[in-house]
């Protein structure tokens, strides 16, 4: 599988990022606020035999993304808590990332999970999102023998959801960074292979020249 379908099957898949705690509202009964991602902050995704897989978020990623109609739920799964599309979810893209503002009053299970938050058995974010495009840089650490990847997500397609999580990570994010950093990582390898065969190549005409004098 080449580095572009493993792109393509990323951006059509839906991906998990863990993200900021979760702080109640003193002024309004039952209310959260949080930021489901924050911006231009390098995270590591992967890390193998050298090879690291870092992420930020670009500020401007969520200015076309579609928010039509985002829930907040637990886990990514299960009841919906609040929703935008009914106004019990606000989104606000601010400098600091994507703060969001969940009125979890509406349900039995809100509530539940609001005191729960309140008392700090659930303190972390997720979002659920669709990549439209990305960049990456790559930078390479010749003494060390590293090489180091940024990617940038500059644009999101679609925000499907914000949660609250139980840990800060899970299956579906790790499934999601092991796909990308093993393309990435690939690439890379491939890149300095390709690399250093130019550079045989010319040493091999350097002696070659060197021999016909």
């Amino acid at each position: 599988m080449n580095l572009k379908t493993i792109d393509d099957k990323l951006n059509e898949g839906r991906s998990y990022r863990n993200f900021a705690s979760f702080e109640k509202r003193e002024d309004e009964e039952r209310s959260v606020t949080g930021y489901a991602t924050v911006y231009s902050t390098p995270y590591e995704l992967w890390s193998l035999d050298g090879y690291t897989v870092r992420e930020q978020i670009d500020p401007h990623a969520f200015d076309e993304a579609d928010l039509s109609d985002v829930i907040m739920q637990y886990n990514h799964e299960g009841r919906v808590f609040a929703r935008s599309s009914n106004g019990t979810l606000h989104l606000d893209s601010d400098d600091v990332g994507l703060k969001i503002r969940a009125d979890l009053s509406g349900t039995e299970l809100g509530r539940q999970l609001y005191e729960e938050i309140a008392g700090g058995y659930t303190t972390k974010m997720s979002f659920g999102f669709t990549v439209a495009e990305d960049k990456r840089e790559v930078t390479e650490n010749v003494e060390n023998n590293t090489v180091d990847v940024l990617r940038t997500i500059t644009k999101i397609k679609k925000l499907f959801d914000v949660s609250a999580v139980s840990l800060p990570a899970n299956d579906a994010t790790s499934i999601s960074a092991r796909s990308y950093g093993e393309g990435v990582i690939a690439e890379a390898r491939e890149e300095i292979r390709a690399r250093e065969e130019r550079e045989r190549q010319k040493q091999k005409i350097r002696i070659l020249l060197e021999v016909q004098k």
